[in-house]
């Protein structure tokens, strides 16, 4: 088990920036694979992005192409999704996530409420 905890959820306006964080306790090894989900509500839980602890390949789904950047920062076993142009049906909780695949699901964050309001 890798516990998993995010920060950084909020509420901001249409057009506006957030950034997520998610901390993993323990040694992180670099074939580790590190990711957001999301889910809002009355929908089905979706993957955003993910990136992999060594080599910091990362991968996006559609919704956040071009506008959601991943990253992570090893010497704090943290990673950052740092989330521009944010739209309403962006809302939703996100989730942290760990595994060995893409996309990472075997650990999962207890979740972040994020709110772009209109």
């Amino acid at each position: 088990q890798v516990p998993l905890v995010e920060s950084g959820g909020g509420l901001v306006q249409a057009g506006g920036s957030l950034t997520l964080s998610c901390t993993a306790s323990g040694r992180i090894y670099s074939s580790y694979v590190m990711g957001w989900f999301r889910q809002a509500p009355g929908k089905e839980r979706e993957f955003v992005a993910s990136i992999r602890w060594g080599a910091g390949t990362t991968f996006y789904t559609a919704p956040a192409k071009g506008r959601f950047t991943i990253s992570r920062v090893k010497s704090e076993n943290t990673m950052y999704l740092q989330m521009n142009n944010l739209k309403p049906e962006d809302t939703a909780v996100y989730y942290c996530t760990g595994g060995t695949n893409v996309p990472p699901q075997n650990h999962w964050g207890q979740g972040t409420q994020v709110t772009v309001s209109s």
